[in-house]
């Protein structure tokens, strides 16, 4: 297919369309196939060909995709994107017009991704010759995904088994990674809730799945819903497949610092075999309760925590620290249920709190307090945390 002639693709990709055949439509229109190398098919203006052998609006998603294959040997991502976008705009006409069918659920998947992956292409190749703003792109290829989207989620058809309605999590999952890079997550909440509305939520495949609970749990976890985050985030870890190292690399820089919001530390060995030792110190100061070790931790790896976005949701681990750092003092004073504030505001000093006193020591003793990390209460009139003499500091520490 990399060097066959115009006429021969032109004739498979006809046959394709006649026969249903929605696999191979969609390779004949994915930048994955090899025909995209064949310069025979980099045509600057192919419209008039397109028209001599397919019916609209066909003529037109050919047509938009040859001059696309044009645009990228040229490496204009730029234009190439704004023709990917036609061929998709051209393409939600045939999808619509299928009103019984969904056998070209494939040809979406295709088109959809390539829009996708052109439009970060040229969001960067626009931002480096200063021709517009980060993401304009992807907002834009956004916005044609979610046109796909509706056609999807308005077939109200009684049948499932040809309903378009399978292509939704697919459509979903692409719009999860724009809204991720453009940083628009509450663009999210809508897509979660029309996906748990449906009645095959659990069936389909589950390759999609995953994808769709990992983005769900990411989201979870930055709206500090951890429960939740935990929930999806493991979901994806445990059902991604073992070889696929880097996916579940992935999946536990986001789980990680979940699990350690809810007291769960990771193993050494687990760190060592994703490779995500930057974790390890964090780890190690959280449940010493050691607030020098843990600042020194998150700034050695700074720069790793905040690409990954996660630097805020590891500073809110420092409570955590208090805790076990309290808990220290408490185990110190012979587990006196009665620990002068003054101790506490002491040892929090050793730890090189800024401006810390007894008022805010308090402050910080009443936040664990009503969190139930500690089982007690302050005595202001005596200036002493008063533990329970049963259990006062609930149990955290268990292992990832």
């Amino acid at each position: 297919m990399a060097h066959v002639s115009q006429a021969s693709y032109f004739q498979s990709l006809e046959d394709a369309i006649d026969r249903k055949n929605g696999y191979k439509v969609s390779e004949l229109l994915s930048f994955k196939h090899p025909h995209v190398a064949n310069q025979r098919l980099q045509l600057e203006h192919p419209d008039s060909q397109c028209q001599r052998f397919f019916d609209p609006p066909y003529d037109e998603v050919v047509a938009a995709h040859l001059r696309c294959c044009w645009c990228v040997a040229n490496h204009d991502f730029i234009q190439a994107c704004g023709c990917q976008a036609a061929v998709v705009q051209a393409f939600t006409k045939v999808f619509q017009s299928q009103k019984e069918e969904n056998w070209s659920l494939p040809v979406m998947y295709a088109v959809c991704l390539d829009l996708r992956l052109f439009a970060n292409s040229a969001d960067i190749q626009a931002v480096s010759k200063r021709k517009g703003k980060p993401g304009e792109h992807l907002e834009k290829a956004a916005e044609l995904l979610m046109g796909c989207f509706r056609v999807c989620a308005s077939d109200n058809r009684a049948s499932l088994e040809d309903s378009k309605k399978w292509g939704m999590l697919n459509l979903v999952n692409q719009l999860f990674k724009i809204y991720f890079k453009i940083n628009k997550l509450h663009l999210c909440k809508p897509l979660v809730r029309a996906i748990d509305s449906l009645p095959i939520k659990d069936e389909f495949s589950l390759s999609q799945l995953i994808t769709f609970r990992y983005y769900v749990g990411r989201k979870a976890m930055f709206d500090s819903d951890f429960k939740s985050a935990e929930e999806y985030l493991t979901f994806a870890f445990q059902r991604c497949h073992k070889k696929s190292k880097k996916n579940k690399r992935l999946i536990l820089i986001y789980l990680i610092p979940v699990k350690m919001l809810l007291g769960h530390m990771p193993k050494a060995s687990l760190l060592r075999k994703y490779d995500l030792l930057q974790f390890e110190n964090v780890a190690r100061a959280v449940s010493s309760g050691n607030l020098l070790q843990l600042n020194d931790a998150l700034d050695e790896n700074e720069a790793f925590f905040i690409k990954c976005g996660i630097y805020l949701i590891l500073e809110k681990l420092k409570v955590i620290t208090y805790r076990n750092l309290f808990k220290k003092v408490y185990l110190i004073c012979d587990k006196n249920h009665l620990v002068p504030i003054e101790t506490m505001t002491a040892v929090l000093k050793m730890m090189e709190v800024e401006d810390v006193d007894n008022d805010e020591t308090e402050c910080i003793l009443a936040n664990l307090i009503f969190e139930n990390k500690i089982k007690g209460y302050i005595s202001h009139q005596h200036k002493k945390l008063v533990v329970s003499k049963q259990n006062p500091f609930p149990q955290l520490s268990t292992v990832l």
